[in-house]
């Protein structure tokens, strides 16, 4: 399975950005996480194969949304209210093995299979 996010760029503080995330073939639960100079790779958003399910970071609740197209083979990212603090590479991932999730599993980067590049998001304040 090959992965290929878009939609990542520079915006304002309090602008917002949709990230989407292809699939070349079938995935169960999909993630974004995303890396921030000098910082380790961090959870972003987590939404179950049927979509039912969804789990988010801390900082990004009431903010971000995940959601997906299994027509389409893509996940998303909207990104509202964006803050300086979110400025980072953001990768989509996904999990082809298994459709079991929980909010635990869906927040460890050892749970997903593939990744995709990366695309990255600037909020400029």
């Amino acid at each position: 399975v090959q992965l290929q996010a878009s939609g990542g760029g520079l915006v304002q503080a309090g602008g917002s950005l949709r990230l989407s995330c292809a699939a070349s073939g079938r995935t169960f639960t999909m993630g974004w996480f995303r890396q921030a100079p000098g910082k380790e790779r961090e959870f972003v958003a987590g939404i179950s194969w049927s979509g039912g399910s969804t789990h988010y970071a801390d900082p990004v609740k009431g903010r971000f949304t995940i959601s997906r197209d299994n027509a389409k083979n893509t996940v998303y990212l909207q990104m509202n209210s964006l803050k300086p603090e979110d400025t980072a590479v953001y990768y989509c991932a996904a999990d082809i093995r298994t459709s079991f999730t929980t909010a635990q599993t869906m927040g460890r980067i050892k749970e997903y299979d593939y990744w995709g590049q990366g695309t990255k998001v600037t909020v400029s304040s």
